[in-house]
């Protein structure tokens, strides 16, 4: 496409006019990223009414962002167990990517291919080195709390994250406007209790700023995020799964490998 341009703009969305290499012309729909349920509508709308008379037609639509934002249960599944793949490998040879988020994730759909982009962030792993790292909405709680001797485990925190998203339909899933209150969002899910046996078990000390703003909060449990509108892309084998990997203390956390032999991906082979 080339030539691209704007032809209108409205709340949710801008429209470009592009052509392809045979002059002919397209209208590009670029939305924002938090219209991802309007995005979903329109374009089922289209593929309803495809071929009808004077109705535009709908040629195709990409994640420009690389979330893997999917309607069926079996492409999140799918999806994930490439991901685990690409997690398993990159641990095995002693590397943390450490920015595992949806924007470093990038997915061909038409020949089901997915790759783990992003590396600007990645280090080596070596037990007892310490590490820094700028926090961010899927980072673990082992950065939040500037735990620095953290290890390949802060990529499956990350991975959870991003699985609930994909799951719950919530993205981010912990979306916090400080380190205090992304602390309290996982708080609000994980309990209070929790954070501080993790904390205590390591012998961190929280600043006093996030102290007094967590609030005290039991644990919630992962059927409570289910509704009409994902309980399609839920099962017990996904909530299972996803509650050993969402745990502040990496110790309790699956590996890649322990992730993907568990029952949630054995309908895939």
């Amino acid at each position: 496409m080339s030539s691209s341009q704007r032809i209108g703009r409205g709340r949710h969305a801008i429209v470009f006019e592009c052509r392809d290499s045979s002059d002919c012309k397209y209208a590009i729909k670029l939305f924002k990223q938090d219209s991802l349920r309007r995005v979903d509508r329109e374009i089922e709308i289209l593929r309803h009414l495809r071929g009808g008379p004077n109705i535009i037609c709908f040629m195709d639509s990409v994640d420009q962002s690389g979330a893997i934002e999917h309607e069926y249960r079996s492409d999140i599944c799918y999806y994930t167990r490439e991901l685990l793949k690409a997690l398993e490998f990159t641990h095995g040879r002693g590397v943390m990517h450490r920015d595992i988020r949806p924007h470093n994730v990038v997915i061909d759909h038409e020949h089901r291919k997915l790759r783990l982009i992003g590396w600007s962030s990645s280090a080596f792993y070596r037990p007892g080195q310490e590490h820094s790292l700028r926090v961010g909405l899927f980072k673990a709680p082992e950065v939040l709390v500037s735990n620095e001797r953290y290890d390949p485990k802060i990529d499956m925190w990350c991975f959870g994250a991003m699985f609930a998203s994909m799951m719950f339909r919530k993205e981010p899933f912990f979306h916090g406007n400080s380190i205090s209150d992304q602390l309290d969002k996982i708080s609000r899910v994980l309990g209070t209790e929790r954070l501080y046996d993790y904390l205590d078990k390591y012998q961190i000390e929280l600043d006093e700023y996030i102290i007094d703003v967590l609030g005290e909060y039991s644990p919630r449990p992962w059927s409570g995020f289910v509704n009409s509108d994902n309980e399609h892309l839920v099962s017990d084998d996904s909530l299972h799964l996803l509650d050993q990997l969402l745990r502040f203390d990496p110790e309790e956390r699956l590996t890649a490998s322990e992730a993907l032999a568990y029952p949630y991906y054995q309908s895939l082979e």
